[in-house]
């Protein structure tokens, strides 16, 4: 998949996951699902064209995922810098992880 290298697509960026059938539109970042508050997802996203139907049709899933972009969603500054936000965030625990780990050593 190309995308510049960067980690987190623009909010409506619609793509294919590997082994989908079905497109998926970017509905947010950084998700938990309600049955493992262990794991944060990249991205939450819809079924495309349908649109946000249920609750229980949201869809969660890393970057790796995805085999490929449809169309991207809108990229302006303010998405700019709330990207920078994440990426910052994302280093952050990244960082927490590898300090755990390293602790549980």
């Amino acid at each position: 998949m190309e995308n510049g290298g960067e980690k987190y697509l623009p909010i409506g960026t619609v793509v294919m996951l590997k082994g989908g059938t079905k497109r998926v539109m970017i509905t947010g970042f950084c998700a938990i699902a309600e049955n493992d508050k262990n794991k944060m997802w990249d991205y939450s996203g819809c079924m495309f064209p349908e649109g946000f139907l249920t609750s229980k049709q949201t869809c969660l899933f890393d970057h790796e995922q995805i085999e490929h972009i449809y169309h991207l969603g809108l990229d302006d500054e303010e998405e700019k810098k709330f990207k920078e936000t994440l990426n910052k965030l994302n280093l952050a625990l990244e960082k927490a992880k590898e300090n755990q780990e390293k602790n549980k050593k």
